[in-house]
């Protein structure tokens, strides 16, 4: 269903001779009319059409900005990533790396024009279905019930950029007046993606036979991560627990939910679909990780451009204690072993210390093997490693042995891996959440362990003669352990569980953010960090300015109204 282009054909009907005025009467040839679109078929076609927006792609000239891994916004800008490459490539992103962006970056722009494009098509749907004249209620109901999904999804793409910005629906918007649209930021937009995501969630299907359309349990689980980002645990954990309930999910072997043999899986509440060679462009085939490739011929994606490069802090959280369990407040305090400073034709070999399997299913590290590609090579797969340090990230790449198959043919990085936005394993410690904070810190400990247990008994990466690739060590927790023993410490290790578990899936910012830690993690992390990589000294993360990002200063601009914009910056920019 990815990137279904409606295109209506135009009929002219003969060549004018005369010079009538009629003869100025020309139709846009390649538009569809609203006539043509006001009946079942017309109104599918533009429900796919905004669902094709979820990717990020096909909004102008929007590429990685719009991403829907949110990898600049959501990786690069917390301590999971760094920018990657090297200083002169894209320097945009370092500014945002170093919390220093500004209302007029191209990446600001870009990710606004593709949300708000989302929310516009969407508009336009509910417009012209009221004029479907071949469509039963409950036909209109199921649309409604979708395109109010997709609209509540990209509002609150919108909100947790921006925080304070306009919710435009299909009363207020008319796409024949520009003017429409120009609706003021002064209102707090959480009641109305709720009630977007409430009326999916009320009237949408359990199951869906069209792979990637949004169902009642995807529309749920939305709602409830929209109340989580309110801390309004006591109204998401309902939600949460009637989608354990009903069975519709499981957690499945941890690698499969990074490979397109397995999209759709069992463990995948709502997921972005990516096509290869279906008589496209490659743009279908999550176009807006195009950048974040091993930067050397002989690797995935044949070579480009080096960037989002996973940081040592990230793959220091990966080490686990004897017993198996994470170094909640010690991971840091080392790095593990890396071939930073190496030449390809040093030798070296992988740390020993323990470390949880997950990490070598997220970055990829130097002799580990790496997918079916054979071990990483190291720093020929870097393109500046003392710039941006020694590991790569894979969970959106593929498997050499499908090269050709789920990649474009005149893209090996246009890939057919889809984008798991919402996993069974989000409900799980979500849930975790709530029961934390009802004091239900028992419960948490059990819905984690499920998170744990599904690491431990997962495929580990092995070597060519089938020996585990490191020294891969998780375990549970047990009961009575000291880190569910309080509320905060068994926050601390629900928090260090959903950063094993999404790393590297563009979640991390948005969720310090939303826990209310961001400032004090990531100083932390840049106080550890400047001192390994000389761009990031002085960078600081301000309290009460950084949580979200500038508004565009185009759309800003764009918004006057009798001579005063309606849009109002953030705070300290």
């Amino acid at each position: 269903m990815k990137r279904n282009i409606i295109l209506a054909s135009l009929l002219m009907a003969g060549l004018i001779s005369s010079c009538s005025e009629s003869f100025l009467d020309v139709k846009p040839q390649g538009v569809a009319s609203q006539s043509q679109l006001s009946n079942k078929a017309g109104v599918n076609a533009l429900l796919i059409g905004s669902y094709s927006l979820l990717d990020g792609i096909g909004s102008g000239g929007t590429d990685w900005h719009g991403a829907v891994s949110n990898w600049v916004y959501g990786g690069v800008a917390s301590d999971d990533a760094y920018k990657g490459t090297d200083a002169s490539d894209q320097p945009e992103i370092t500014g945002i790396e170093r919390y220093e962006v500004q209302p007029g970056f191209v990446h600001m722009r870009g990710k606004w024009r593709v949300v708000y494009d989302g929310i516009s098509r969407c508009n336009e749907i509910l417009q012209i279905m009221a004029l479907a004249k071949d469509m039963t209620d409950a036909e209109k109901t199921q649309v409604t019930a979708e395109t109010r999904f997709l609209r509540g999804h990209y509002h609150f793409e919108a909100k947790k950029m921006w925080n304070m910005v306009p919710y435009i629906d299909e009363k207020t918007y008319n796409s024949s007046d520009p003017n429409s649209v120009k609706v003021a930021n002064d209102k707090d937009i959480w009641p109305n993606i709720e009630a977007d995501l409430k009326f999916a969630a009320d009237n949408l299907p359990a199951t869906q036979s069209q792979k990637g359309r949004a169902t009642k349990y995807a529309a749920m689980a939305y709602l409830a991560k929209a109340y989580l980002f309110q801390k309004k645990w006591a109204a998401a954990k309902p939600l949460l627990e009637a989608i354990v309930a009903s069975n519709q999910y499981k957690l499945v072997d941890f690698r499969d939910n990074f490979r397109a043999a397995t999209n759709n899986n069992a463990e995948s509440v709502f997921e972005v679909q990516f096509s290869v060679n279906d008589g496209t462009n490659g743009n279908n085939g999550n176009a807006g990780e195009t950048l974040n490739w091993p930067y050397f011929s002989g690797a995935p994606g044949g070579g480009c451009c080096g960037f989002y490069q996973p940081s040592l802090n990230l793959v220091n959280a990966y080490k686990t204690d004897a017993n198996g369990l994470p170094m909640l407040d010690t991971f840091n305090d080392a790095d593990l072993k890396n071939d930073q400073g190496l030449k390809a034709t040093d030798p070296f070999t992988p740390d020993t210390k323990p470390v949880d399997p997950r990490l070598d299913w997220t970055v990829g590290r130097r002799a580990i093997p790496f997918l079916d590609w054979g071990p990483m090579p190291g720093v020929t797969w870097i393109r500046d490693q003392n710039y941006a340090g020694p590991y790569t990230g894979m969970k959106w790449m593929y498997y050499k042995a499908e090269e050709g198959t789920n990649t474009h043919s005149t893209n090996k990085r246009r890939v057919a891996n889809n984008y798991r936005m919402i996993r069974y394993s989000h409900v799980l410690l979500w849930l975790a959440e709530c029961e934390i904070e009802v004091g239900s810190l028992d419960k948490a400990r059990l819905l984690v362990n499920q998170i744990r247990n599904r690491a431990k008994t997962s495929t580990q990466v092995v070597n060519p003669d089938g020996t585990p690739a490191a020294s891969y060590l998780v375990n549970e927790y047990a009961a009575g352990a000291t880190a569910f023993a309080d509320k905060a410490s068994a926050w601390k290790a629900v928090q260090m569980e959903e950063r094993l578990e999404f790393a590297m899936e563009g979640h991390r910012f948005f969720d310090l953010v939303r826990w209310g830690i961001a400032d004090v993690t990531l100083n932390k992390y840049l106080s550890v960090e400047n001192k390994k990589r000389a761009y990031l000294t002085g960078a600081v993360f301000t309290k009460g300015r950084n949580e979200y990002f500038p508004l565009p200063v185009d759309e800003i601009n764009n918004s006057y109204l009798n001579g005063q914009p309606t849009l109002k910056q953030n705070p300290g920019y």
